[in-house]
């Protein structure tokens, strides 16, 4: 399988939001993500990148 863990950038921190994301939707306020086992956050905030090798979906916060 090829899920993939969140992360959200702070201060030059990796900090892990959800292992085994399945799906990342945007949304108008922000981003939606899911996991296999069903559980799901939303972030006021944009993916900033993606590591396809590492299976890391890069998230970070908008500023108000």
């Amino acid at each position: 399988m090829c899920e993939a863990n969140a992360y959200l950038l702070k201060d030059n921190e990796e900090i892990l939001l959800m292992e085994a994301v399945e799906r990342v939707e945007p949304e108008e306020d922000g981003i939606c993500i899911r996991s296999i086992f069903g559980e799901q956050k939303f972030i006021k905030g944009y993916v900033h990148s993606l590591s396809l090798v590492d299976n890391k979906v890069y998230l970070k916060e908008k500023k108000e």
